[in-house]
């Protein structure tokens, strides 16, 4: 069985990882012949080092895209592929369109989002990363759901896999030092004010601690969150933030790391490297990942949503926990790498994926179904335009300095 696997553009993210380290499960795991098409980026290199067939993309402000669509049917007749895996809305459209309804090539989309995208027909077979957002699904209609938790690879991310003396020597990190490490775009969207909040929490708890915060990634809400990161070491007269950059290999950081605060996929790796962690969302939400939690966790994702209060201290409270506990922390994160070896290995998640793979592929459903299908996702798709306009918010890290936080 051949598949296409469209994926996102090929910059540093979680997904670009699920995506690429599940096509290879499916080749060497599973037998699968496969092909990646994604536009260009970064992870590109990523790709090529586990010898995958790669198929470039062109790049789209919008979707559905005339000039991918085009090169997308160009890639289909030439490669034959007996379905298209598809990620995420814009992925899902653009593939829709171009090849399911016009070629009648059979797809799955996998949808990573941390709520349902209505947009998505509902009609195909969709996976998405929660049981809750399963059991959301179909509550709208949705007839063929299924669970794709996010996969991490427990080899490569494991307590022993690197070393960090390396990294802690370049960044200067003392063995007296408590190292928090967050792996994460730099985004505005989902992203910055998680961060910002990180930041503003080691403001407060630097005074009683030695801590020391590794944010590892880019993006454009870096410059407003380095000023932040100035003023904390400021005035805690020390480099307490310090930012690496985008790395594609994160997994010193991660081995350096004696707490974890992330969300999604960087949860789950820190996770992996039997390190204690912290989830973190919007609106304030944090969590411990903790034997009493691990069932919420579970079921909700490694993210939320909290009550919008512009307070920090839930978060300062979760990091002065372990902080204050050291004692406690190589339990927790023996925990953390056992949950994620039994739900999230790349093992366990690809004999899911390749199981519905084979299953999308010989259900492909009658043409006026799939042409109403994308009737409704086009009316749906005009309707809700009018949310891609940019927000007049002044932003989350803006917000946080109105805290009181760092000026």
């Amino acid at each position: 069985m051949k598949i296409l696997v469209f994926a996102h553009q090929l910059e540093v993210g979680g997904t670009q990882v699920n995506a690429i380290e599940l096509t290879t499960a499916l080749r060497d795991l599973h037998g699968f012949d496969v092909v990646l098409f994604a536009t260009p980026g970064p992870m590109v290199t990523l790709a090529k080092e586990k010898g995958l067939r790669y198929l470039p993309a062109p790049d789209a402000r919008f979707h559905p895209s005339p000039k991918i669509a085009r090169v997308l049917r160009e890639a289909v007749r030439s490669e034959r592929p007996d379905l298209i895996h598809a990620w995420d809305w814009w992925q899902c459209i653009d593939a829709y369109y171009a090849v399911h309804l016009c070629m009648r090539v059979p797809m799955v989309v996998t949808d990573m989002n941390m709520q349902v995208t209505r947009l998505l027909p509902k009609g195909l077979p969709t996976t998405f990363g929660t049981p809750e957002l399963v059991d959301q699904a179909k509550t709208t209609g949705r007839r063929k759901v299924e669970l794709l938790l996010p996969p991490v690879d427990v080899h490569l991310n494991a307590p022993k896999a690197v070393d960090s003396r390396a990294f802690r020597e370049h960044y200067g990190l003392k063995d007296e030092d408590i190292t928090l490490v967050t792996v994460s775009r730099l985004a505005s969207f989902m992203k910055a004010e998680s961060l910002a909040r990180t930041i503003e929490a080691v403001r407060i708890l630097g005074h009683d601690f030695p801590l020391r915060f590794v944010i590892v990634g880019d993006g454009k809400a870096r410059i407003g969150l380095e000023r932040l990161a100035d003023a904390t070491n400021a005035e805690l007269a020390r480099p307490a933030v310090i930012f690496t950059g985008a790395l594609l290999d994160p997994r010193p950081a991660y081995a350096a790391a004696d707490i974890v605060v992330g969300m999604g996929g960087s949860a789950l790796r820190g996770m992996a490297f039997g390190k204690p962690v912290i989830i973190v969302g919007e609106q304030n939400f944090s969590i411990p990942f903790k034997p009493e939690t691990s069932e919420f966790v579970y079921y909700k994702g490694m993210y939320g949503l909290g009550d919008g209060s512009p307070s920090n201290v839930p978060l300062e409270t979760d990091i002065r926990g372990f902080v204050e506990n050291p004692d406690h922390l190589p339990a927790l994160g023996d925990f953390s790498r056992q949950f994620v070896l039994k739900h999230f290995s790349l093992e366990v998640v690809s004999s899911q994926l390749a199981e519905i793979c084979r299953g999308a592929a010989t259900e492909m459903p009658p043409l006026y179904v799939t042409a109403a299908d994308g009737l409704r996702t086009a009316a749906v798709y005009l309707r809700e335009r009018r949310f891609l306009t940019p927000s007049r918010d002044p932003g989350p890290i803006q917000r946080l300095a109105k805290m009181g936080g760092a000026q």
